[in-house]
């Protein structure tokens, strides 16, 4: 018997729905998508190859750029402690400061750049003035070390809890910018800190990448 032909049908999808849910979906992720805002100091950090990520809570970050200027500045998250900072480095140094000014450091000023006897007017900038305006830096030298107030207010603030001390140094600084945070540190028997560094792949052939290979682990 001759087979029996099943007409063909073209078979036509409408695909407005998907269409529309797609765009939704994209529309949903760029609207809540937080992009990571673009860094206040521009420091070009030695390269490591140490794969640990930088902590990101309870953060005091010391900054040395490459003309070996020193940042001081608290994690945003930390707003009552950065509060409590400003208000006790400057009654160490003898400054008394308006709500609004220790606002400022809470909700403007990312850092710390100046001197102590700068500071006030430093805090009283806005926004479009920090972007122009060219900091000096808080001193490190040996004989007016503002940094260890600095420090020392933090501990202060942080009693009770943790304080995870990072430094990030530009690959160009000098020596003595450096010598000058550990000795800040020091004087405030902070022995523990983090460097940030920018992580590259280990180098192959190394006693390190072929411990890597081999799947070798530390013992804990």
């Amino acid at each position: 018997m001759p087979k029996v032909k099943v007409p063909r049908k073209s078979t036509t999808i409408d695909m407005t729905a998907m269409c529309d849910v797609a765009f939704l979906l994209l529309s949903f992720f760029i609207l809540t998508t937080k992009f990571k805002p673009s860094e206040a100091l521009t420091v070009v950090t030695p390269k490591s190859v140490s794969t640990k990520p930088a902590i990101q809570k309870d953060v005091v970050l010391i900054t040395l750029d490459k003309d070996g200027k020193a940042y001081f500045s608290v994690s945003d998250e930390n707003k009552s402690e950065k509060v409590e900072i400003v208000e006790t480095a400057a009654q160490l140094k003898g400054i008394t400061l308006t709500d609004a000014e220790k606002a400022a450091f809470q909700r403007g000023a990312s850092y710390i750049a100046v001197p102590f006897s700068q500071l006030k007017a430093f805090l009283a900038l806005s926004p479009d003035q920090l972007k122009n305006f060219k900091a000096p830096g808080i001193p490190t030298d040996t004989s007016n070390n503002e940094m260890s107030t600095w420090l020392r207010a933090a501990q202060t603030a942080f009693s009770g809890g943790k304080m995870n001390v990072m430094l990030k140094g530009d690959n160009n600084a000098k020596y003595p910018s450096f010598k000058g945070i550990i000795n800040a540190l020091k004087a405030n028997e902070i022995f523990k800190f983090q460097l940030i560094t920018d992580p590259e792949g280990v180098p192959p052939g190394t006693e390190l990448y072929n411990s890597n290979m081999r799947g070798d682990k530390k013992a804990g």
